[in-house]
Parts: C-alpha cells; structure tokens; sequence
C-alpha cells in the first residue's frame, strides 16, 4: 500500500485560483471557501468533500480504503 498524501490543490471552478490545503486525516471538509473570489465550494454529486471534487489528490479515506468519509 502507498503512503497517503495529505496535500491537495483546490482549483475554484469560478475563478481559477487554486490554493494548496493540507486535509484532516480523521475529517472530511464539505465546505470551501476560495479565498479569491468566496465562492462556498461543495462537494459534487457523489464525492464525499471538496478535495474529491476539486483538488489535485483525493481525501485520505479514499485513497486508503476508496469509501467515502461520511460513510
């Protein structure tokens, strides 16, 4: 098994700013701020949190087991 990684880029889908955030290991983050423009980002349909749905890397519980945080 890899090492997780616990970096990602979130890109805003409205303005393009993409900021580099470490993710909580034991918590997943259903809500972003971009801190260019304050768009609240939200996870899609079918991603559990932000990083799955905008960053560059997936959460860890993805990446170690590939189910969802939340369950």
């Amino acid at each position: 098994m890899s090492a997780v990684i616990l970096e990602s880029t979130i890109t805003c889908p409205n303005c393009g700013h993409a900021e580099t955030e470490t993710m909580s290991t034991d918590a997943c983050w259903y809500f972003y701020e971009c801190k260019t423009c304050g768009t609240l980002l939200k996870p899609k349909p079918g991603d559990c949190c932000v990083f799955c749905s905008y960053g560059s890397v997936k959460c860890p519980p993805i990446q170690q087991q590939g189910s969802c945080c939340g369950g």
